[in-house]
């Protein structure tokens, strides 16, 4: 078994815009007089926009029409399009610039799969864009995280086995899509949240390659 590719999750794995969705996600909750914490932003990791609508709405037990869900979509998106407008290279986590050049070094190719539709936008903000061999396209996919899609359509898109995969994630979501897809799972977080994961660490800034690897080909033994 040889590793042919590492997906990574972008948002709480290269950086962390998760409190730009929550400032967005909290004005969006407060006009429809929702309520919404940190807590509730916790569960939306790795959820795409429309099912963390469907879940905002589904707190105030409100029904809202075709016309209205996707004004809720736009206004959300043009909050958060504003909020990451200040995102630069200097957001980038510690220790992703030196796995990217391991893994280079190592003849790997790297693969990108968000759920966000602003990925590329983010991905060029941090200054990393050429970095990828592909480019997962979230609107392109069928059914969002915890589903294996958008890491599948990764694999297929820089034409490698899922199989010969390492996908890297920090949400529950992320971590079962990556399972689903065949691959094997890297969490970024602590170890008792992210269960279904092969091998847990806790920051970018530790994630070791070579350990990594070696985890890997004793599992398809």
């Amino acid at each position: 078994m040889i590793t042919s590719a590492v997906i990574f999750d972008l948002d709480g794995v290269l950086t962390d815009t998760a409190e730009f969705h929550f400032i967005a996600w909290q004005a969006i909750a407060n006009k429809l007089d929702i309520t919404f914490d940190r807590e509730d932003n916790e569960k939306l990791k790795g959820v795409d926009r429309e099912n963390s609508l469907k879940y905002i709405l589904s707190k105030g037990n409100l029904v809202v029409s075709t016309t209205e869900f996707e004004q809720l979509l736009k206004e959300k998106n043009d909050q958060y399009l504003t909020l990451i407008d200040e995102v630069n290279p200097s957001h980038l986590f510690d220790g992703v610039l030196n796995c990217f050049a391991v893994l280079k070094k190592s003849n790997v190719k790297i693969g990108l799969a968000s759920a966000s539709k602003n990925a590329s936008l983010v991905i060029t903000k941090l200054g990393i864009e050429h970095l990828f061999d592909f480019i997962g396209d979230a609107a392109s996919v069928a059914n969002s995280k915890p589903a294996p899609d958008i890491f599948l359509s990764v694999a297929h898109g820089l034409k490698v086995s899922p199989k010969n995969c390492i996908g890297v994630e920090d949400a529950v979501a992320g971590v079962s899509a990556i399972k689903s897809a065949n691959m094997f799972a890297v969490g970024i977080g602590e170890s008792q949240v992210l269960t279904q994961a092969d091998l847990v660490f806790p920051s970018m800034s530790e994630f070791d390659f070579k350990r990594v690897e070696t985890a890997f080909l004793l599992s398809a033994t």
